[in-house]
């Protein structure tokens, strides 16, 4: 087993052992699964308070089943997130709790904590509401509090507007804050902002990330992109397992744990750093990632 130093490169690593990390599965949708509801801007984040067993439960659930990764249940503990709640939240209180759930159920096991950073707004919004100015305070104030209360590296995650893309890379990269980078696009490969991923991917590279990822895209969307692609960088995925539209408040799994392992043996012909599974996913699907990354062929 191997050890993590708390200044260690998580995808130097991968390279090191010569495997993908397996990065974790959903977090929401499997709240809502054991009966919680979404809180309007909140998503599921307010459960870090009122429900804090049911989401290290979640965590511990996810470690179990052989990830090396978990994310942090932040998706929407950003400021412009609370902003727009309009009920009075101390986001220290609540990026501390979120992050200190996950490290609890890491305890001293080997696994990096990916603080998650999502878009400021609807992930899924095309057009932006807040000032150039707002998106740049909301970003910084939600990546200093991850790091500062233990996460390994910021994982911006479902990110798919230019705008907020540079402002993630200059601030992460001229504050040394180990990051990665994980795009959302529509089906035709380009971000909501309307640049080609292509495009995008070549800017990050300037601004030295851990690594660039998709997320959230659906297997037909991403296959797009993995059949033409030469990944000549370090590289990870997590696709969208759910069913229904994105867009939808009640998340249900579309895509089987064996269907999942199948689409991820694909992937795997190209090296990825790190794999893991997004919407609608559950520990079962990142079991059956381990079970393929170990070598078992059982269905």
């Amino acid at each position: 087993m191997f050890k993590i130093k708390s200044d260690i490169n998580p995808f130097a690593l991968a390279r090191r052992i010569k495997r993908p990390l397996i990065l974790d599965g959903a977090m929401g949708s499997m709240l809502q699964q054991i009966g919680n509801k979404p809180e309007g801007s909140m998503w599921m984040s307010l459960l870090n308070l009122t429900h804090p067993d049911d989401v290290i439960k979640i965590h511990k659930d996810y470690i179990s089943a052989g990830a090396d990764i978990i994310t942090t249940n932040t998706f929407r503990t950003n400021p412009i997130a609370i902003e727009n709640y309009q009920n009075k939240i101390d986001i220290n209180n609540l990026v501390k709790q979120s992050v200190e759930h996950a490290i609890e159920a890491a305890k001293d096991l080997p696994i990096f904590i990916a603080g998650s950073n999502a878009p400021a707004e609807d992930c899924y919004q095309a057009k932006r509401k807040v000032s150039k100015k707002l998106l740049e305070a909301n970003h910084k104030k939600h990546i200093e509090l991850l790091m500062k209360y233990g996460s390994s590296f910021i994982l911006n995650e479902t990110q798919s507007h230019f705008d907020e893309i540079k402002i993630i890379c200059n601030f992460c990269s001229s504050n040394k804050i180990p990051y990665v980078i994980s795009l959302f696009t529509d089906e035709n490969l380009k971000l909501l902002s309307g640049e080609s991923v292509n495009e995008i991917i070549n800017y990050i590279l300037d601004y030295s990330p851990l690594a660039i990822s998709l997320n959230c895209i659906r297997q037909e969307t991403f296959v797009k992109y993995f059949n033409k692609s030469n990944f000549n960088f370090t590289w990870g995925t997590y696709l969208n397992c759910g069913k229904g539209e994105y867009t939808d408040d009640s998340i249900s799994s579309g895509v089987s744990p064996n269907k999942y392992k199948n689409i991820v043996k694909n992937i795997l012909a190209k090296s990825p750093s790190f794999i893991g599974a997004c919407c609608g996913s559950t520990p079962e699907h990142i079991k059956k990632i381990k079970e393929l990354l170990d070598g078992k062929n059982n269905n």
